[in-house]
């Protein structure tokens, strides 16, 4: 790997800084990744995997790792020359394939990615301890291959499987400890997402280094700035938009 990569990590990590959040519009295929990284207010690229999935034509809880690898070629190459850092959502890293998923992704330009604690194929919580390892072997894989500032943005899902806040923060602080840059905190859409209360709890418990997701009618980015959090992402709503939007040209053609 060449030192430009690590320096693009590096860009990456130092742009998550509490009440200063970097803002992603999350992509999920060649076209929507440059369209993002034309504009010049983007500062870096990220994936949202329900997203890609959906591109895919499977759900988020069926994409392949083939189909999540794939996927993310495309984006890289589409942003190849364009020196924005690429982050990728990789689900919950697909067990023992995490390691390998992290190598393939860093050698096509990659610097970081975003890890769930909740097993998928289990389908239940890795324990604190497995996550925790999980996210060291991450970091472990970027540093072997030249890339000790990869940024993982870890998330917890304990909220969305109905847990309790003081088992997040518990969590979070221990993935921070392990190397993470952020924790994400998912609340889900049928929470409603997290609570402004609890992300003040979780800003001031995770000095700010709280990443959380910006749903349709949440708070605002300036609210959450304000709050503390240093990022904000939006999961599939740009591609909802798209996909709105081509909707309604489709039906303006076919009444026309």
């Amino acid at each position: 790997m060449t030192t430009l990569q690590n320096t693009l990590a590096k860009q990456f990590k130092d742009l998550h800084i509490p009440s200063r959040p970097i803002i992603l519009a999350n992509v999920y295929d060649g076209a929507s990744a440059k369209l993002v990284a034309s504009l010049p207010q983007s500062k870096a690229i990220a994936t949202a995997s329900y997203a890609v999935a959906e591109a895919a034509g499977t759900t988020d809880d069926k994409l392949s790792s083939e189909d999540l690898l794939r996927a993310s070629r495309n984006i890289a190459k589409s942003i190849e020359g364009l020196n924005k850092p690429l982050t990728v959502d990789v689900r919950d890293g697909y067990g023992e394939k995490l390691a390998s998923i992290v190598k393939e992704l860093i050698e096509i330009g990659v610097v970081g990615v975003n890890l769930e604690d909740f097993d998928n194929q289990t389908k239940t919580m890795y324990s604190q301890e497995q996550a925790v390892n999980r996210i060291k072997e991450v970091l472990d894989t970027a540093k072997s291959l030249g890339v000790p500032d990869f940024v993982i943005n870890a998330r917890c899902d304990v909220v969305l499987k109905g847990g309790q806040l003081d088992e997040v923060i518990k969590r979070g602080q221990a993935y921070l400890a392990a190397g993470a840059t952020t924790v994400f905190v998912f609340g889900g859409p049928i929470r409603g997402g997290i609570t402004r209360e609890e992300v003040v709890k979780l800003v001031e418990a995770f000095e700010g280094r709280l990443s959380v997701s910006k749903s349709k009618d949440g708070l605002s980015p300036s609210t959450l700035a304000a709050i503390g959090v240093a990022r904000i992402s939006v999961g599939p709503r740009l591609q909802i938009a798209a996909l709105e939007k081509m909707k309604e040209v489709a039906e303006e053609l076919f009444d026309s």
